[in-house]
This record gives C-alpha cells, structure tokens and sequence, in this order.
C-alpha cells in the first residue's frame, strides 16, 4: 500500500474512532443486535481473492459497531472494566503501527526501556516493594497465572524439588488455601498450572465474600506440605478485602507463599482516602493487577507483580541460542509469551497523563459514585443493597419483601428490561444464594448525573416488572 493511501485509510479510521466515542454517551448502552444477528452479518464463504484495504475496512466500520455495547460510555456498569482514555487508546494505536515484538532490550530498546519505567511507576502509585518485578500479561487471568506459577517454583524449591526441571510428576504436594468465594480467574490460572481447581483448601467466608481469619487460622493449622495462599482484594460483588494483616503472619509461620489477587481493589492503595481498605496488602509475595480497569487503559493490559524477581524470572525465562542473555530486562523474561506486543507503551502514557494526583482522584470519584448509586437505590424500600459499599460495587437485590423464587426471577425479568431499554448496562451474578444486580463503577467519564439517570432507569425498570409479575 502507498504510504497517502496507507495516511487516507488511517484518517479514515480516526474520523470513524472519534465519531463512535462521541457517541458513546447518548446511545443505547447495549448492542442494538445479538450474536447470531452479528454473526449473519460476517458469514461469507473463505475469500478466494483479496479485496482492497479501504474495502476491508469500511465493511468492518459499517457492520460491527450494530453489535457493540457502549463499554465506553459513562453508564456502563456491567463488569469491572474501564471505558479508556484517550492516552491510553492513542498509545494503543502506535503500539500497533510501530508493530514491535517486545521479547528483548535488545531488538526494542525503546519499547523494553518504557515498560521498565512504567514497571516502577506501578511499584511506586500501589506503593509495593520497589525490588519487585512486573510482567506485562494480557489481564488479571494471566496475572494471576504468572504470579502463581512464580509462587509454584518457590514452594517446591524450598522443599528440594526443581520444578522447571523435573515437571510436577513426584513433586511434593502443594496445598492451595484460598475463600470459598475466591475470583474464577484463580481457578482457572490453578488448573493451567496443574494444581487442580478442586484440590483447593477452601476457607469460610463471612458476609463481604472475605475470609475469617479465624476459619484461616484453623485451616493453616494442619498443613504441613508447600502452601501457597491467595488473598483478594476486591471481592467481584462486595468490593470487600481479605484480612490480610492477620493472613500473612500465620502464612508466614508455615512458609507459605502469599499471592492477592488484586484485578480492581489493589488501586484502592493509590487513592489516599482509600488506602486503609487495602493497607497491610504489600506485605504479600506477589500481586495481580489489571490497567484495564481503574488505569483505564485499553484491553490487553495486565500485571503480574512478584516480590522475588529470580522466582518470577526462574518460572518464566524462555531460554534459545538465538536470544540475548546479558544484565539488561528483557520484557519476556516475566511473561509466558515470546512473541508479544508492547503492553507497557499504554500503561507508560495513562500514568504520565493522570499523575498520581489524577488516578486517586478518579478512585476516590468512582467509590464516591457508588455509594451515591447505592444510596439511590435504597431510597426504594423494596430494594435490599447486600454489600457493604466500601469500594466501587454494589450488590443489588430486588423483592426483599418476596420469598426467594419470585425475587430472583423479577431481578432477572428486571436485568433484562434495563438491558433492553440500554439508558444504562448492568450485569447480574448469584450471591448468597440469591439473583442479584451486581453495579460496578468504574468508567472514566461517568458523572454523578449518570449516577442518578442509571439508578432511575433501574428503580423504574424494576417497578415496571413488580407490576407485571
């Protein structure tokens, strides 16, 4: 492609990317079509000749936005991801066009150099260990995979046993104590790693989703084998925190390996006002985070932060004859990837652009938010917030004057109705055995006036299948 005709289509995309982000507040928060509408649309036999770059992408611009839901828009609350900025987007783009493969210091000076200083402005903003090392991953699963991983090498190291050599076939046990409402990510990152998400210690948990340290205490008790303990901060429903301070020094008396998964609550420890949910955190071995969420970076964005960096480099390196060797940070020393985008580049510039005072100020706006939300909420007495609002969710149940049956089949009647009317997105998720509206506050451009409009839609959504049902 010419270089004007490769500007024309850039341009292009630009004018398309801007004017969709424009939008993004006064349409319909949901997809104006289903999956299998979407999927009609793009069904085509294998193309036999290649059409044309401008084509490609103006059928791309022309069918999929149909099927898109604002996620950036400042009334989305479905899940707990960020709208992302527009830093964060532009450094996204020179990531792609700059096509750098971000293995070695040696190849991309430039790319490695930025995820290096990205790395301790991290360490620094969530105040964690400065000799730690981070691992760019694509989100919180692969954090949390790499962190674990790390975590398996160290525990069986202790007990004579080299992991990375001889396999897992003989090896010692490893005991797993974690909540019984730990994150499905933790799961799925423990049946990657052959430890089997059932083989789990699992800990009772008191009304926030969070571990007693008492039923902790008691579990720890009786383990004698390598454990690794994963703690939470920020419980997917309640936003709550595990009692750390009374987790580590018992984990620390059996030489446990304490890991947090931190997707969305370890941003707490950057917003001053909020730190105290979250101190006592760095005392752990590793931590996962995600940039996608309150960073407000593009997808794709991750960290796996490790106390220990000969651990995290040992469960990791990718050794061959053709890659460089020397005292530099290679970038894929502290991931499972050789072949990998340069992640850093938009972590680096939402950093730069925020500043500290920016990311914990937006903290601080967002669980402001939600307690206003919850607060709305309640304000109908029908309505029952199970949650103790302390971060950026609320757990929402309708028909608290219903039995059971009935409430949760109104909630998934009302869910549905909000989804239609698309004023605002929310999501639900069974939590103590109960359907509920699960609010996750979290997007940049949300305003206290989307606050309110959101929690009308949903109070008049709700009302209007009360009287139906």
């Amino acid at each position: 492609m010419e270089p004007v005709a490769f500007e024309n289509l850039l341009r292009r995309i630009a004018a398309a990317a801007t004017a969709y982000r424009a939008e993004s507040g006064a349409r319909p928060h949901r997809p104006d079509i289903a999956y299998r509408d979407a999927l009609a649309r793009f069904s085509a036999p294998t193309p036999q000749r290649g059409a044309s770059e401008d084509e490609v992408i103006a059928e791309l611009m022309a069918q999929a936005p149909p099927g898109l839901a604002a996620m950036t828009g400042p009334r989305f609350f479905g899940w707990v991801i960020g709208a992302t900025e527009p830093a964060g987007v532009a450094a996204d783009w020179l990531v792609s066009a700059w096509a750098q493969n971000t293995a070695n210091a040696t190849a991309t000076p430039s790319a490695s150099a930025i995820e290096e200083v990205a790395s301790r402005w991290l360490l620094d903003l969530l105040d964690l260990p400065r000799e730690s090392s981070v691992g760019f991953v694509t989100g919180a699963t692969m954090a949390n995979f790499t962190c674990l991983a790390a975590a398996r090498s160290e525990v069986l190291r202790r007990a004579g046993w080299d992991a990375e050599a001889d396999g897992l076939f003989g090896a010692p046990p490893i005991n797993v104590v974690l909540g019984e409402e730990a994150h499905s990510t933790i799961f799925s990152a423990l049946r990657y790693l052959g430890l089997g998400a059932k083989r789990v210690v699992s800990v009772a948990v008191d009304g926030e989703g969070v571990m007693r340290a008492d039923a902790f205490a008691q579990a720890m008790r009786a383990l004698k084998d390598p454990t690794i303990v994963i703690a939470q901060a920020g419980h997917i429903n309640s936003g709550a925190f595990d009692p750390i301070r009374d987790i580590v020094p018992i984990a620390r008396e059996k030489g446990a390996w304490v890991h947090v998964d931190g997707a969305f609550g370890l941003w707490a420890r950057a917003a001053k006002d909020m730190q105290p949910l979250a101190a006592g955190f760095e005392l752990a071995d590793s931590w996962g985070a995600d940039g996608h969420k309150w960073l407000q970076t593009p997808h794709d964005c991750g960290y796996a932060i490790v106390r220990d960096p000969e651990a995290h480099r040992r469960a990791m390196t990718i050794a061959a004859s053709y890659l460089p060797a020397d005292a530099e940070r290679h970038p894929a020393d502290y991931v499972p990837e050789l072949s990998r985008r340069a992640r850093g580049l938009p972590t680096w510039a939402m950093i730069k652009t925020l500043g500290r005072e920016g990311i914990g100020a937006m903290v601080s706006r967002h669980c402001a938010q939600a307690r206003r939300f919850a607060a709305r909420l309640a304000e109908d007495p029908s309505v029952e917030i199970m949650n103790e609002v302390a971060l950026n969710q609320v757990a929402v149940r309708l028909g608290r004057d219903m039995d059971g049956e009935r409430s949760d089949a109104l909630t998934l009647k009302t869910i549905a109705r909000i989804q239609r009317e698309g004023e605002c997105f929310v999501g639900g998720a069974v939590w103590r055995g109960r359907q509920i509206i699960r609010i996750s506050v979290i997007g940049a451009p949300t305003t206290d006036a989307d606050i309110d409009r959101s929690a009308d839609a949903i109070l008049r959504a709700w009302r209007a299948e009360r009287e139906a049902g």
